[in-house]
């Protein structure tokens, strides 16, 4: 015994300070839900709207009893389909009686996080994508060539951006005004250091409105759930009143104490009874669709979409809109195309 009561000889008499709170990750939902345009809720699994392919014609009658030019107009349906996002957490009855915290409260807004990274990678990026959703924004920018390809060296990013030819002169010159942005965190710090011609930032912080950040007056989001894919695109740029959603199932929870979880062997993994566990399951349904009617600016619906990519592929130089093969989703884009 030591002839001196230290700490270790009196730790059990010490009383610990443990925190009341959980740190955690800030909870981000959708940064596309956030932005694009909600529909009214869905009442089955598929809604169709019927999207302008054509415009009519008019013209100049000659003479007095000249003939009226005849005309005509049609249009094409553009389908939302609503498709299942869901996962399981199951959870010891033992860690749950032992833990001080309410676990399942704590997994709720997690679990709500994770539906919201899985929404934003497949319809920015096409990340696992059920085959009845559209074709990823990214993805189907580039394949109309609305894509702006960062130089190797030597770059303009306010020309890129702002300029003529660039991400923004994109998606007007197919008869859309760009009306919000999506953008990579790491982008943060070469948009702080964009200046106008009067040496003004461009990439400003605005405390007035519900939105925190403007870049040259268009709302800007920066996405920290991990679904926006810098490797492919730097920023995304386009008219977010034509990027739709609409919602089948708002998210909802449920708790169970009995029934088994199994693999996608069918081989079961917990049987919650007899592990004395339960299990909460997060479920929404939703779908979404890129509407691009007809218009006189760009008649050409190959080479018209209403968003268009800054991307931090190296090319020597930027490429005219013609020329540009589709791209699959999760595909490198073109590389080769007509000056």
């Amino acid at each position: 015994m030591a002839n001196i009561v230290d700490r270790t000889s009196a730790e059990v008499l010490i009383p610990k300070e443990e925190s009341d709170q959980i740190i955690s990750n800030i909870i981000e939902k959708s940064a596309f839900l956030k932005m694009a345009t909600k529909l009214p809720n869905m009442s089955s699994m598929t809604r169709e709207y019927p999207v302008q392919a054509s415009e009519p014609i008019a013209g100049f009658v000659s003479g007095d009893t000249g003939l009226k030019p005849t005309t005509g107009m049609d249009w094409k349906n553009s389908v939302i389909t609503a498709e299942e996002i869901a996962a399981i957490i199951p959870v010891p009855d033992n860690v749950a009686a032992d833990s001080k915290f309410d676990i399942f409260a704590q997994l709720r807004p997690q679990l709500e996080a994770a539906a919201g990274k899985v929404v934003d990678k497949a319809a920015f990026f096409g990340t696992n994508k059920p085959d009845s959703w559209p074709t990823a924004i990214v993805t189907a920018a580039i394949a109309a060539g609305n894509v702006v390809y960062t130089p190797a060296s030597g770059a303009d990013m306010y020309k890129e951006i702002f300029g003529v030819g660039g991400v923004i002169a994109k998606v007007e010159e197919d008869g859309y005004f760009v009306d919000g942005m999506v953008s990579a965190m790491n982008m943060r710090a070469k948009l702080r250091d964009l200046r106008d011609k009067q040496d003004r930032p461009l990439f400003v912080q605005d405390m007035h409105n519900a939105t925190p950040y403007t870049l040259g007056g268009i709302t800007m989001e920066f996405p920290r759930n991990g679904s926006f894919n810098a490797e492919t695109a730097n920023l995304i740029a386009g008219d977010f009143t034509r990027a739709v959603y609409a919602i089948r199932q708002d998210v909802t929870f449920k708790v169970f104490d009995s029934g088994v979880i199994s693999d996608a062997d069918g081989k079961v993994i917990y049987n919650l009874m007899q592990n004395d566990m339960k299990a909460i399951r997060m479920v929404i349904r939703l779908g979404w669709q890129v509407f691009n009617p007809h218009n006189s600016l760009n008649e050409t619906e190959a080479t018209r979409y209403p968003f268009a990519v800054y991307s931090p592929n190296l090319q020597p130089q930027r490429y005219a809109r013609t020329g540009v093969a589709a791209l699959s989703d999760n595909a490198e884009p073109v590389t080769q195309k007509k000056c």
